[in-house]
């Protein structure tokens, strides 16, 4: 009896070719095996696309809720703000009511408001006052409405627009009507906003059908306490309302759901046909899917709003993953069981063939998989941020830069229509232009890339740098978008454009500089010479006056007072020029401003407010006192003079110190310790031309014999001879301020030394 041979494969151990039926029923085993495989994988992934749709559902619904939630809030504001206008009283003109509301422009910005309006609480007995005073008003025919007596009466007197429809309101007693009564009460007896019950609203006139809702806030009298109950009914002036047409309400609530839901909304807990406030119409056929309510509470009232999903939102649901699962797992199925089939008849051949499409099959899922990865490596280690958008507009991938610039997770990001990227007013031109592309048009984003600004999760929009393209295919199955933040760039854009800015001031001001410069070295120059001469008239007409008669000494006397205004004028000119004999001592300026505050006062005039402030601690400065106080003292007269008698003069004293960053800004101020000392005053002020000009010697705006224009330039002088500096800020009409930066000395201030000066 022959031995079965142990080393035998199992595949040498089936059937022999042509051996009955078992190659045929092994295939169909497999066949029916892969479609059961199938079956399970199908199933799977329509649940998982039905479980898609529903989240999509759930967050159109939400979206929903808070958008009109938001919208009712946004109009209970508008009517604060007509409350706050009103300043507790309802008694105001038309004029002034149209007037607000074209500013506040609510027909352009608030659409389903229908109209916003003030109703007056008429005090009781006073009816005919109040139609008489508002016929009075330039409408003959106006009355409360309706005319059936009751106790209490209130009346629209304000609305606007005051056209249309809205006339129909003029004059009505809201307070008539039970739903309106219940809110309006509410309203007065909370101290909050109301909103009523389902109405018709008088604009709809006799005809109307179309639902309709008020809002109510009510207006106290001004000085009236509010506390209690009972002192808010007794303080109620009126109401500002605002009424609300349910299907032009709906048009403005701007939630991204609207499209593609189907809504109704119903007055209270219950969703009966009474109580249906709007209806959406219904592009769905059958049964909806889903379906979810939603209470919202506003304005002491519920609303009950039913959603389903209409048509576009149903034909986002994904068939194509299971049929496409389907097809290709009964075509897998088809051709593995041809394999075995083809095993079972043909062994040898057939397992070669076999392993020779398994190592290519293996090779080929190996290359894609690695060249997958290595793309995946590149985007996501890429400068740049990349999504991938579908046909439909929706993101289908996104990397880690993205990630970055968005500040969304791809979690969050995946799925979301790719336009929520981009800032509102960009929204629906970018919609309208890829819904065109999707059609087969040009897609006008291609071509070189361009700057625009995208939006960041937390509301900050960013400046970006765009670049689309399309897959190899044509672009049937979406596109690929490149975002490049260039908030770098525009901020290196922007300190490029500061430095420069700050270069050209810098050369400004070293022009001129360098003209006051040149100025000096000519006026000192001339000044010293002047000097000279000076020195010598002066000693022979004080020979003269010796020996002369007395007629002869009366003409000398004239000629040494016009040499003493010549020296004078000379000194003038060699401060300028930085050349005048100094005699510094360690000052503080604060003991130096109260030594001369009474000749401060002088000057200025009684008319004139000065101010002093000092820090307790301030600096000691080297300079020499007299000058200082000459420099001050010049100040103080230009600021009396550009305030033409009437004003303020500051003098302000600081400790400042000055770092290298705060020096660029002034070349001929270098860092270090200073003594600042502020003279502002609030007189005309100095346009720029004169600005420029002001320390140029014998320059003055002065009317002639006013001013020699040598104030300012001995006072630049001084200071630079001084080691300081002095700026000067200018605006025409509100006045000039002259800053002293003084340097700082290290020793401490002498004060017994100033106090003996004081004293000389």
């Amino acid at each position: 009896m022959p031995q079965a041979d142990p080393t035998a494969s199992p595949a040498s151990r089936l059937p022999l070719p042509g051996s009955g039926h078992a190659p045929l029923l092994l295939a169909m085993i497999v066949f029916l095996v892969t479609l059961f495989a199938t079956y399970s994988a199908w199933e799977s992934a329509r649940r998982s696309a039905w479980e898609q749709l529903r989240e999509t559902f759930d967050y159109r619904t939400r979206d929903m809720g808070y958008s009109i939630e938001r919208r009712m809030a946004v109009y209970e504001q508008v009517l604060r703000g007509a409350r706050g206008y009103l300043r507790g009283s309802v008694a105001l003109s038309r004029a002034d009511f149209a007037e607000y509301y074209r500013t506040l422009r609510l027909d352009q910005y608030f659409p389903g408001l229908e109209a916003i309006g003030i109703a007056t609480a008429i005090p009781p007995g006073g009816l005919a006052v109040h139609e008489r005073g508002v016929r009075a008003e330039g409408f003959p025919h106006y009355a409360v409405s309706p005319e059936t007596p009751r106790d209490t009466y209130t009346a629209i007197a304000h609305i606007e627009p005051f056209s249309g429809r809205n006339l129909r309101a003029f004059g009505y007693d809201m307070f008539s009507e039970p739903v309106r009564r219940a809110a309006m009460i509410a309203a007065r007896d909370s101290g909050q906003a109301a909103l009523s019950g389902k109405v018709v609203l008088v604009q709809e006139g006799a005809g109307g059908s179309q639902a309709g809702v008020l809002m109510y806030l009510p207006v106290y009298r001004k000085g009236m306490p509010v506390a209690t109950v009972e002192q808010r009914r007794a303080a109620i002036a009126g109401w500002v309302y605002a009424p609300f047409r349910m299907n032009d309400l709906m048009r403005g609530v701007s939630g991204i759901a609207v499209p593609q839901l189907e809504i109704a909304i119903y007055d209270g807990e219950q969703a009966v046909p009474d109580a249906l406030l709007y209806q959406s119409p219904s592009t769905r056929s059958g049964p909806a899917p889903f379906e979810r309510t939603q209470r919202l509470a506003m304005g002491g009232r519920t609303w009950l709003v039913a959603m389903r999903p209409d048509a576009s939102l149903l034909a986002t649901l994904d068939t194509t993953r299971p049929l496409l699962i389907a097809l290709t797992g009964t075509g897998l199925g088809f051709l593995l069981a041809l394999v075995v089939w083809l095993l079972a008849t043909e062994r040898r051949r057939a397992l070669q063939l076999a392993e020779g499409m398994t190592h290519e099959l293996r090779e080929s899922h190996d290359r894609i998989a690695a060249e997958q990865q290595r793309i995946r490596v590149i985007l996501e280690n890429a400068y740049d941020g990349f999504v991938a958008i579908d046909e439909a507009g929706r993101i289908t991938d996104w990397n880690a830069q993205a990630t970055r610039i968005f500040g969304l997770a791809a979690a969050d990001a995946i799925g979301r229509p790719v336009e929520t990227l981009l800032p509102e007013p960009r929204r629906a031109a970018f919609r309208a232009g890829f819904e065109g592309f999707r059609r087969g048009g040009p897609c006008a984003l291609l071509g070189p890339p361009v700057e625009t600004e995208v939006l960041h999760a937390s509301g900050r929009r960013v400046p970006a740098e765009l670049a689309v393209a399309l897959p190899p295919d044509g672009g049937a199955a979406g596109a690929s978008v490149f975002v490049r933040d260039i908030t770098p760039r525009r901020e290196a854009e922007a300190r490029e454009q500061q430095r420069q800015q700050r270069l050209d001031e810098a050369r400004e001001g070293l022009a001129r500089a360098q003209k006051l410069e040149a100025v000096g070295k000519l006026t000192g120059g001339v000044a010293h010479d002047f000097n000279n001469i000076l020195h010598i008239i002066s000693a022979n007409v004080q020979l003269m006056l010796r020996a002369e008669g007395p007629m002869n000494k009366k003409r000398l006397h004239s000629i040494l007072d016009a040499v003493d205004r010549g020296a004078k004028l000379a000194g003038q000119l060699l401060a300028f020029a930085r050349r005048q004999p100094l005699h510094p001592t360690v000052v503080d300026v604060s003991q130096l401003l109260e030594r001369v505050d009474s000749l401060l006062l002088r000057a200025a005039g009684d008319s004139i407010t000065v101010e002093r402030s000092a820090p307790p601690e301030l600096w000691p400065t080297l300079v020499d006192p007299n000058q200082l106080e000459n420099v001050l003292l010049n100040l103080v007269i230009n600021a009396r003079d550009a305030m033409d008698g009437a004003g303020t003069i500051a003098l302000r004293l600081a400790n400042v110190t000055v770092d290298a960053e705060a020096a660029q800004a002034d070349p001929e101020l270098t860092p270090g310790d200073y003594v600042r000392v502020e003279v502002s005053d609030t007189g005309q002020g100095m346009p720029r031309e004169v600005m420029e000009r002001a320390f140029e010697p014998f320059f003055t705006t002065k009317p002639e014999g006013k001013g020699t224009g040598l104030g300012l330039s001995m006072a630049h002088g001084f200071v630079r001879q001084s080691g300081g500096h002095i700026r000067l800020a200018s605006t025409p009409g509100q006045g000039t301020t002259v800053t002293i930066y003084l340097p700082r000395h290290v020793a401490p201030a002498l004060r017994g030394t100033a106090e003996a000066e004081a004293g000389a």
